[in-house]
């Protein structure tokens, strides 16, 4: 293991989040305040408590889910399509580094950023509402196995993409609706049965809800499902990049 090419790739990923401090961090916790402005507000003043958790509570989950895949999809895909785009990804991959290194750095990188701005948005939550985590340790452990997940998904889409327009595809259009309707802001009981049902093919909802679980020990799924959708989209994220170190997909060409 090449411990320094794994720290050089990384510490330069970080570096770039201190460069653009005021996006990276203050534009979060500003997205955030509004949320509990307009729903905490707005919605909690007639939605008062969802399975005897005051609303504002009860969203604070998905909210920080919202923030850590977009953030981790994000950091991930643009810190593997910016080497692409100007060409010093060939310096990468002609260096005695490993496919393992490679990405250890890159995906190491965002799943920091991520976590990092998921724990300011708890920080951030917690002035604007009571919290209590019920099992901290499975909370951290949904917390860093999506962070790691969805990072490792944001580096197979920079992989993938061509350009900036299919950069921010998956991040932009895909990933917000899915978490909205995965039951960010109610509960999926609160629907009609069809409805119901078709939110269960929605994989967000699995990861919102073991997320909620750890705190408030409700939950929309069981959380041992939610753990086993994470493992297995997991599971499939790092076969998909052994892949395509194999071949070389869209890397080489």
């Amino acid at each position: 293991m090449n411990i320094e090419a794994v720290k050089s790739i990384y510490f330069f990923e970080m570096a770039r989040t201190r460069r653009t401090l005021l996006q990276s961090v203050v534009s979060p916790v500003i997205s955030t305040s509004l949320y509990f402005i307009v729903f905490g507000a707005a919605i909690g003043a007639r939605i008062q408590e969802i399975d005897g958790v005051s609303y504002g509570a009860f969203i604070t989950p998905g909210l920080m889910m919202l923030t850590l895949l977009t953030q981790c999809i994000g950091n991930g895909s643009f810190g593997i399509y910016f080497p692409k785009f100007t060409g010093t990804i060939y310096e990468v991959l002609s260096s005695p580094i490993s496919m393992l290194e490679i990405v250890l750095g890159y995906v190491g990188a965002a799943a920091t950023k991520g976590l990092m701005i998921g724990t300011i948005i708890l920080a951030t939550a917690s002035l604007f509402v009571d919290l209590s985590i019920a099992h901290p340790f499975v909370m951290v452990f949904f917390f860093v196995l999506t962070a790691i997940t969805f990072s490792l998904f944001g580096f197979i889409i920079g992989i993938w993409a061509k350009d900036f327009e299919q950069l921010n595809l998956i991040p932009m259009l895909v990933v917000p609706p899915l978490v909205f309707l995965g039951g960010s802001f109610y509960s999926i009981d609160m629907l009609p049965p069809f409805w119901r049902a078709v939110s269960h093919f929605n994989p967000v909802l699995y990861l919102i809800s073991g997320f909620r679980w750890s705190f408030f020990e409700i939950s929309d799924v069981n959380p041992v499902a939610s753990a086993v959708i994470i493992l297995v989209f997991l599971t499939v994220c790092m076969s998909v990049l052994t892949w395509i170190f194999h071949t070389g997909y869209r890397l080489r060409n």
